[in-house]
């Protein structure tokens, strides 16, 4: 007895994809026309990519920001020559080649032999964070496109299970900006357990994830100052913030000490001290970024003396990218993509993502 069912004659033996050769800059990137097309094990499906958003954790990964040997925010990595046995977000080595790509828009075109037939066809997004791999063992899971391959090529594999239908009128871009931002934000807000009427303030909210939680918080009821570039103040109001304040001002002036409920922090850096003034007795710290940098000055007292929660965010309990999907059926969120690029411009596309100069996300076309 085989492990997969039998490849319709459609599908072919090679494929299009990107493959990252090892840590570095965008010249670790290479493009190539005859990758093997993967094929389903028996309990996974074969998916028809069509669209993969540019996230910042696809290009952490790649320049080796994981590394405990890299102290700056994200747009350094490891130096040349430098130990990157930790330089995965999961802290192990990571195997090359890898094709990259935490989201994945697509439909299944074949199915392993434990999976039910009918499911061909599927419009489907992939969950970024699968717990599948590692026997659905708490606080552990891959990244798809990190410990496993992902959706930066034409055809790509995933667990049956942590492939999700979905079933709206969105362009594949659109869906394709989703899965990693989206959960990403999802899981924060579920994780400090946010409810109607809260303060939440996010940090970093004119990126994909911030946008994305400011949309989120907002679904639950919760007043949402985001911060942000200047520039983009018009941007962060137009997806549902309540109020905005700028990246470089004084966070204690502008809202007080002891005045928000939660805060969902993806920039860390110098303003950390001042994120945990601000937070009430009992408040709520939520992390799942650094961009500002990964070391911050803490002073305990504050922390105990306020009964502060310190909530890391990664790993994501079953019910968060099942939220999404049911959110996006029933119009919920909605999606901000700023531009396509096609798979072929990846680098260029991540430069773009580098610059921060675009509010809403990239996406790349699978041809």
């Amino acid at each position: 007895m085989t492990t997969q069912t039998q490849q319709p004659p459609q599908i072919p033996t090679t494929m299009i994809g990107v493959i990252l050769t090892g840590h570095g800059g965008p010249e670790k990137l290479e493009y190539h026309d005859n990758l093997r097309v993967p094929s389903p094990a028996a309990d996974e499906v074969l998916i028809r990519v069509a669209a993969a958003g540019i996230n910042k954790t696809d290009i952490n990964t790649r320049i080796g920001w994981y590394s405990k040997g890299v102290t700056t925010g994200t747009g350094t990595g490891i130096a040349e020559g430098q130990q990157d046995g930790d330089a995965s977000w999961s802290g192990v080595p990571l195997h090359f080649p890898r094709i990259q790509g935490a989201d994945c828009c697509g439909r299944i075109v074949a199915v392993g032999k434990d999976v039910d037939p009918k499911r061909i066809g599927e419009r489907i997004l992939v969950n970024t964070m699968l717990r599948h791999y590692v026997g659905r063992r708490p606080y552990e899971c891959w990244t798809f496109g990190s410990e496993c391959d992902g959706g930066f090529a034409q055809f790509a594999v995933a667990p049956a299970g942590e492939t999700f239908m979905v079933v709206c009128d969105w362009s594949d871009a659109e869906l394709g900006s989703i899965p990693c931002a989206f959960s990403t934000a999802e899981n924060m807000l579920q994780r400090a357990n946010v409810n109607a009427g809260e303060h939440v303030v996010i940090t970093g909210a004119s990126g994909g994830v911030g946008a994305a939680a400011i949309q989120l918080a907002k679904r639950r009821g919760a007043y949402v100052t985001a911060i942000g570039g200047e520039k983009k103040a018009k941007d962060m109001l137009g997806v549902g913030a309540d109020h905005v304040v700028a990246r470089d001002e004084d966070l204690v002036s502008k809202l007080g000490k002891s005045s928000v409920d939660v805060v969902l922090d993806l920039v860390a850096g110098s303003s950390f001290s001042s994120l945990l003034d601000v937070l009430k007795q009992g408040g709520r710290y939520a992390v799942s970024g650094a961009i500002a940098g990964p070391l911050v000055e803490l002073d305990v007292r504050t922390l105990y003396l306020k009964d502060l929660s310190l909530l890391g965010c990664t790993f994501q309990e079953d019910g968060v990218f099942a939220n999404l999907i049911s959110y996006i059926e029933r119009g919920e969120i909605r999606p901000h993509v700023s531009k396509v690029y096609p798979l072929k411009e990846i680098g260029p596309a991540q430069e773009h993502f580098g610059s921060k100069k675009t509010f809403g996300k990239l996406v790349l076309e699978i041809p």
